[in-house]
């Protein structure tokens, strides 16, 4: 079941260059720390996700249809509570480099808590004033996590019960 009505959509604060959203997901923290946080889950409903390992550390990448690789490292690891992933996902054109740069990149957190009909899961994507082109890539982040965790919320909604 697609709540997508009773989640609003992402809110973009200018002055500390973040984007942030909030949604209610009708499972437990556990199944929804796994679709975050584990490759192969996080590759069924987001981008291609890969990680050499788990934790803090760990470096991979994220591919999206039709466009290049995306350098990520997961910055923070608190299982099953808080994920931190840095990217290199600067989306003006020619930006985006095969090597994270911590200088231009962005940090995106998801943080879940526990409430009475399933999970919180709140996202936090910080650093744009350090991309190429801040208030352009606030929007295009902004309109990216209302459509990429819908998808989660359908995702992980579907398959309570099952084995996401």
């Amino acid at each position: 079941m697609e709540n997508t009505t009773a989640n609003p959509g992402s809110v973009v604060d200018e002055e500390s260059f973040s984007v942030r959203r909030s949604i209610r997901i009708a499972a437990p923290v556990a199944k929804v720390w796994r679709a975050v946080s584990e490759p192969e889950q996080i590759s069924r409903w987001f981008g291609r996700a890969e990680l050499d390992g788990t934790g803090a550390g760990a470096t991979g990448r994220m591919t999206f249809p039709d466009d290049d690789a995306i350098p990520l490292r997961v910055e923070e690891h608190d299982e099953p509570h808080r994920i931190a992933f840095r990217w290199g996902n600067d989306d003006a054109a020619g930006f985006r480099r095969p090597v994270l740069d911590v200088a231009t990149s962005t940090v995106f957190t998801f943080t879940l808590e526990p409430i009475d009909d399933g999970t919180l899961l709140t996202v936090v994507e910080t650093g744009f004033e350090r991309t190429s082109a801040p208030l352009a890539n606030l929007e295009s982040h902004r309109t990216g996590w209302d459509a990429e965790l819908d998808k989660l919320v359908a995702f992980v909604e579907r398959a309570v019960g099952g084995d996401a």
